[in-house]
């Protein structure tokens, strides 16, 4: 059974998870007001997921995420968001959680991504990702700033990476470059493994502070 950790400032929020997700079959086995006892909590019992709220007095949940996944664990962090908090939404990708949901999401969206990601799936909100990207388009980096294993790719991998930064799909890329689906996944997997990368919304922050752009 997958074990949960809630961490929410509000305690009717906390109760509402908690009720979801025990009557989805899954084990809720600690809650935490703030992100520092967020903290200490997924330290001492060791769940499976975190369920972080991002806007919290004191440690909030992006800084509690980065500790958390500092622990070293087996910890994941999916983060509950709302569309007013992007940039906080690309700190906490930073900081490594694991997935983003909104905090409308249903019943069984949650149940089925704490599930997933409990499998090693990070799950990502479409509507996440868009807002994402809109965040992007209207605040370009400033300073490029290269990631561990940038240098090792190839020519083709970064057009790639680049592609992916802009929010193309798989079949907008293929299309783009007059490459197979089954070619742009190869591509993808080994950009994804020399850049260490989870998931495409953290390829979508590599991609921005690496300053790269579509050709």
């Amino acid at each position: 059974m997958t074990r949960v950790l809630v961490v929410d400032d509000q305690a009717l929020v906390r109760q509402g998870l908690r009720t979801i997700l025990e009557l989805g079959g899954v084990d809720v086995v600690g809650e935490a007001a703030d992100g520092e006892a967020g903290v200490a909590a997924a330290a001492e019992l060791h769940p499976d997921i975190v369920l972080m709220d991002l806007r919290m007095p004191g440690v909030d949940g992006v800084e509690a995420t980065r500790r958390i996944v500092g622990l070293d664990n087996g910890a994941r962090v999916v983060v509950l968001t709302t569309f007013d908090l992007d940039q906080h939404v690309v700190d906490a990708l930073r900081a490594g959680a694991s997935g983003f949901l909104l905090k409308d999401v249903t019943a069984e969206g949650l149940i089925d991504a704490v599930e997933r990601t409990a499998s090693g799936q990070p799950v990502i909100a479409p509507a996440v990702l868009a807002r994402m990207m809109d965040h992007f388009s209207a605040q370009p980096p400033t300073e490029a700033r290269t990631p561990p294993g940038f240098a090792d790719l190839s020519e083709r991998e970064r057009e790639i990476l680049a592609l992916i930064g802009a929010g193309r799909s798989n079949t907008e890329i293929a299309e783009e470059l007059f490459i197979s689906m089954a070619t742009v996944k190869t591509h993808i997997r080994h950009v994804f493994a020399k850049l260490d990368l989870r998931d495409r919304a953290q390829a979508v922050v590599v991609a921005r502070d690496a300053g790269l752009e579509p050709g």
